[in-house]
């Protein structure tokens, strides 16, 4: 994909200030070609593969072998091979194996937190945020996508999402009145119950309870039930979460961040 292969130019240049001179440790290496291959050490999602094979196709690699993203592999398993001059090879090998492995730790995760929130709630997504490393959103999200993930919003003009920063400026009423596009959905983020009706009752599309407990976020959404508001609105349970919480979380929402 063109995506990727854009990517990869981001590779180049983390190649570049990684090899800002010369490496003196290849010097004395042969100049013939050699064949390099990647291989995993523990079980789980890949991700990041074809970004890595377009980076070393830019460089002039040959690829002879590749698994897809989103392959389940166990230690050993041959994830991506390469031939090019030996002392190239050795040079590209720290970037290439960072974005191998962070992409894929990043995709592995994300399956174990899907896998345990649909084990209650078949129909919750489970969202990542904007919380990103600099220069790596796309792979982040592209990762979390991958993983069986939903990569939320990609920048602050994905969506009007008023969050509590706002909130301590402006009154919710006109917060909620900020001028948007057609396709853009309203999110307001909310830390208490009371806050999250009002929100609802306010027109939110999408309402985010914020560092919320488990009981609370389960009287939001029986409240909502009992005032027939449930199907109005999209409850998103955010802050705090992971592996040990999520299955209290993921039964009455439609989205885990």
């Amino acid at each position: 994909m063109i995506e990727a292969r854009l990517f990869a130019y981001e590779l180049l240049e983390e190649l570049r200030r990684d090899l800002p001179f010369l490496d003196f440790s290849t010097l004395s290496l042969p100049t013939e070609e050699a064949e390099a291959c990647v291989a995993a050490k523990a079980e789980g999602v890949l991700a990041g593969v074809e970004e890595a094979a377009e980076f070393l196709k830019l460089l002039g690699f040959v690829v002879t072998k590749r698994l897809q993203d989103g392959a389940r592999v166990r230690p050993g398993d041959e994830v991506l091979c390469f031939r090019g001059p030996a002392g190239d090879v050795a040079k590209v090998e720290r970037t290439l194996l960072n974005v191998l492995m962070h992409a894929s730790g990043v995709a592995t995760y994300t399956r174990r937190l899907v896998e345990l929130a649909r084990s209650v709630n078949p129909r919750v997504r489970v969202a990542a945020t904007r919380k990103t490393l600099p220069h790596l959103r796309y792979i982040e999200k592209k990762a979390v996508f991958i993983g069986g993930g939903d990569p939320h919003r990609f920048s602050l003009s994905d969506a009007v999402m008023i969050k509590d920063t706002h909130l301590s400026l402006v009154p919710l009423e006109r917060a909620l009145s900020a001028p948007r596009s057609f396709i853009h959905r309203l999110e307001v983020e909310v830390g208490s119950v009371e806050e999250a009706l009002r929100a609802v009752e306010l027109g939110a599309d999408v309402v985010m309870l914020d560092n919320m407990p488990p009981e609370d976020v389960a009287k939001v959404h029986e409240e909502l039930v009992k005032r027939g508001l449930r199907g109005r609105t999209v409850l998103e349970a955010s802050g705090g979460i992971d592996e040990r919480n999520i299955t209290l979380y993921a039964p009455y929402v439609d989205v885990v961040s």
